[in-house]
């Protein structure tokens, strides 16, 4: 299935909700250091329920770790600033998503490793930054899903 990299996160609330997300849809979810956040804070805890479990949660020390046990893998780099819609993109069930930190985003040296094509935004309404981190993780998230008629999930 999919799998989530949040690069740098600095907002535990965000993880937590992100924890419960992967946990739900049956991603991976990376997380690479350093956090913003112990993985014993109350906050996460909180937000991430009781399904932290449930969630397959990988902790890296660096970018380059998380790469290296990501591998053979397609990489779609998640930022503001990207030209070309989510929407646009043809998802495969073992596609990676690459998140960057909430005040900053992904760095130019995390984008310039990701071919350009595979830099994807959200639309929003000119003037805005950005859109919540775990918002924008579960929209791209549930749109690769969709297109693979959400392989997995009980029958509706």
């Amino acid at each position: 299935m999919f799998a989530i990299v949040l690069f740098e996160p600095e907002i535990p609330p965000n993880t937590g909700n992100i924890i419960r997300l992967a946990a739900n849809t049956g991603s991976e979810l990376h997380l690479v250091k350093p956090l913003g956040f112990s993985l014993d804070d109350r906050h996460l805890r909180r937000a991430g329920l009781d399904y932290h479990e449930y969630a397959e949660l990988r902790i890296h020390p660096d970018w380059n770790a998380c790469r290296a046990a990501l591998p053979e893998r397609r990489f779609f780099a998640l930022s503001s600033k990207a030209g070309r819609r989510y929407d646009s993109a043809t998802f495969l069930p073992d596609d990676v998503f690459v998140f960057g930190p909430e005040t900053r985003g992904l760095p130019s040296e995390i984008l310039a490793q990701i071919p350009a094509p595979q830099h994807l935004t959200l639309p929003m309404r000119p003037g805005n930054r950005s859109l919540n981190l775990s918002n924008a993780v579960a929209i791209t998230l549930f749109e690769a899903w969709r297109q693979q008629g959400f392989s997995g999930c009980r029958a509706l």
